[in-house]
């Protein structure tokens, strides 16, 4: 194969990336099995690398001189120049090694012996979606060896239908379909190393070269959302729009009609918008939990108009939802949903300092019940999008400024109270920080990282927190005073147990050492379990959950961490001065 190119410009950063196909194939060269001859040198010094955008001409030759493609007019192309990014787009494999030698503007041969698959577009598609694993492909599909003999055709009655990604074609084939937008024709050039045996075509002996006359007829899109088989979404029929820029954004108003199946040998509907809702459609904002979980993540991957068939799992569906009394525990369901429409997210643009503050406030209630309804990331994804959107607010007067950091800080700390609730400790003092750093002085920052310290272990970096509301806040004594207790308390048990688990444990001799570590297990469980019960004993402020809550369950650290310093002070009481946590 030769391949003229005619590098015209690259940008965009170059990227890292893991062992990918095209690594597998550079990995088959041999010396002598690709060639670069320089027709007319470039300028620059900068080559471009995976990742970089290249623009560029190109025309493919057989060996003896036969245009099988190009983009140049004078050879039948459209005069328009190719656009792949390095190391993401499909590329011949001379494409894939020459492109990067290249300076901009150069034009060079690349000889290859190893033509792989290759793609000449006899007519264009529609839309630029193609299928992928593992969508179910329609298309009329003929084989002709290298000379001309037609080898199978399904080119009348049906067309051939088959899963992508499940070797039902020749691989090469498959890598060629995979290119392909709905309606396309095309020419699919595959060679020996990528004939495999399939249900098309199970005879491949004896053929060094393979033509393929492919029309895509249709691809139903399948998508395992969950990427293990067990939340899938299968597209009934087609909506209008291109995926995925036309489908529903986070926070989206959805108007849905779906009809509910229990996944047994009858199909039991448990319900139907169309008969149990007296016709009428359902509205949910996305966002807020208001569905089960699956039926959410599909239909945020719908178009309007689309019409999808869902299977789900139980704990995707209603175990952790609200079970409607027809839907025994553990059901696996199938939801039929037909998305009419969706209403975008309010653009806070052009609106003033007043009104993105009402929607703020109304973002932020939604969060709170979200909060006391135990949906802690949802929660804090209304939070997260609140503060997003005052990256681009600008308070005009000295008031406003006020009320802006206020509001601002009880987001940070709205996000700090999540993140204790989920266990992430060190991320709620973080946003505590956030807040500290623009207000020292804050009681309730001080508070909350208090207990995320206290939570994790930091036993002095909570009561130095506790001490420190005191002396800035009188009134916040009663509250500090508790943690104190609390904390006091807290470290005492700790000890307590850490002695218990310690005891003797010097006095034993060298075989008797295993026989310690089912009493260390067992006691580093209680441990943990008595920091975390007194954790979620802290007193609260009262108001919303989220502006004052308790400190959280503690996030699974190393048992040693939790003894630190107090096991640092009881070695020390046992003469073991020396002793270090590494």
């Amino acid at each position: 194969m030769v391949v003229e190119e005619d590098a015209a410009q690259s940008y965009l950063p170059s990227k890292k990336k893991s062992e990918s196909e095209d690594d597998k194939r550079r990995k088959k060269i041999v010396p002598g099995s690709l060639m670069k001859a320089l027709m007319r040198p470039g300028g620059g010094e900068s080559n471009p690398s995976d990742g970089d955008q290249v623009i560029y001409h190109c025309t493919v030759r057989t060996l003896v001189g036969v245009v099988v493609d190009s983009t140049r007019s004078e050879y039948g192309g459209k005069g328009i120049p190719i656009r792949n990014v390095l190391g993401k787009s499909k590329m011949i494999l001379g494409l894939l090694e020459g492109i990067p030698t290249m300076l901009k503007g150069e034009v060079a041969m690349v000889v290859c012996d190893d033509l792989g698959v290759l793609k000449k577009v006899i007519d264009e598609g529609q839309g630029w979606e193609s299928p992928r694993e593992p969508y179910e492909v329609k298309a009329w599909i003929s084989a002709k060896t290298a000379d001309g003999k037609l080898i199978m055709s399904h080119t009348e009655g049906e067309p051939y239908f088959f899963t992508f990604g499940k070797s039902e074609v020749p691989k090469g084939l498959e890598m060629g379909i995979g290119t392909m937008a709905r309606k396309e024709k095309a020419m699919i050039y595959v060679t020996k190393q990528y004939l495999t045996r399939s249900p098309l075509l199970p005879e491949i002996e004896g053929y060094e070269e393979i033509h393929f006359e492919v029309e895509l007829v249709h691809f139903i899109q399948v998508r395992d959302v969950l990427g293990d088989g067990r939340l899938i979404k299968r597209r009934l029929q087609d909506g209008k729009g291109e995926f995925p820029m036309d489908c529903p954004l986070h926070d989206s108003l959805l108007r849905v009609h779906y009809k509910g199946m229990l996944l047994n040998e009858k199909k039991t509907v448990f319900y139907d918008t169309r008969v149990d809702n007296q016709g009428e459609p359902l509205e949910f904002s996305s966002g807020e939990g208001l569905v089960p979980e699956g039926f959410e993540m599909c239909v945020r991957l719908m178009l309007p108009g689309e019409i999808a068939l869902v299977t789900c799992p139980p704990d995707y569906a209603y175990d952790k939802f609200s079970r409607p009394p027809n839907i025994p525990e553990g059901a696996h369901v199938a939801w039929e949903i037909e998305l009419l429409g969706f209403e975008m997210p309010k653009d806070w643009t052009g609106l003033n300092f007043q009104s993105i503050m009402d929607e703020a406030e109304k973002i932020r209630a939604t969060g709170n019940r979200l909060f006391k309804e135990g949906k802690f990331e949802l929660a804090k994804a209304k939070y997260d999008k609140v503060l997003r959107e005052f990256n681009h607010v600008n308070p005009q007067t000295d008031e406003d400024g006020k009320v802006f950091l206020d509001t601002r800080n009880l987001l940070h700390l709205n996000v700090a109270a999540c993140f204790l609730k989920m266990g992430e400790c060190r991320k709620s003092i973080e946003a505590c920080n956030k807040v500290l750093d623009a207000t020292p002085v804050h009681v309730k920052a001080l508070y909350r990282r208090g207990m995320a310290y206290m939570a994790a272990g930091d036993f002095e970096e909570a009561r130095s927190d506790f001490q420190m509301m005191i002396k800035i806040d009188k009134s916040a004594e009663p509250d500090a005073t508790a943690a104190l207790a609390k904390l006091k308390k807290q470290e005492q048990e700790v000890e307590r147990k850490a002695r218990k688990q310690f005891k003797g444990l010097f006095d034993k001799k060298p075989g008797e050492i295993s026989e310690v570590q089912v009493e260390e297990k067992a006691a580093r469980d209680e441990i943990s379990g008595e920091i975390q019960k007194n954790s979620e004993g802290s007193s609260s402020e009262g108001g919303e959950p989220p502006d004052f809550p308790a400190a959280a369950a503690t996030p699974p650290v190393g048992w040693f961490y939790n003894l630190w310093p107090t096991g640092g002070r009881l070695f020390s009481a046992l003469g073991f001065q020396r002793c270090t946590v590494l």
